[in-house]
């Protein structure tokens, strides 16, 4: 029986103001996280409206855990997601996916 094994996101401290710039690079770049083709949030430019406008994240997600987890692999939690499961299908490491996080909370 194989077993998954998610990475769990890190003991985080207060982002950088690098950190948040990395995310903010990962979450509108078309080769990298592409935030934006689905999500509508402050500085995205052509936002999509596929998933839910990502205004005040960090309210509306306030357990960090389970905000990796849904950018880790949605898919477990929603198997009706269109959301592509980005850590589980390693399109971004958690590095990249904490880095997102990091930037979507100052949204």
């Amino acid at each position: 029986m194989g077993l998954a094994v998610a990475a769990s996101p890190a003991v985080v401290l207060a982002a950088t103001p690098q950190q948040i710039a990395a995310g903010e690079t990962i979450a509108t770049t078309k080769s990298l996280g592409n935030c934006a083709a689905c999500h509508s949030f402050a500085g995205a430019v052509e936002p999509g409206n596929v998933g839910p406008t990502l205004k005040n994240v960090k309210a509306m997600m306030p357990d960090r855990k389970t905000f990796y987890a849904i950018v880790f692999d949605e898919q477990a939690r929603n198997p009706q997601t269109v959301m592509p499961a980005f850590g589980k299908n390693l399109i971004l490491t958690p590095k990249q996916i904490n880095e997102v996080i990091d930037f979507l909370y100052t949204k």
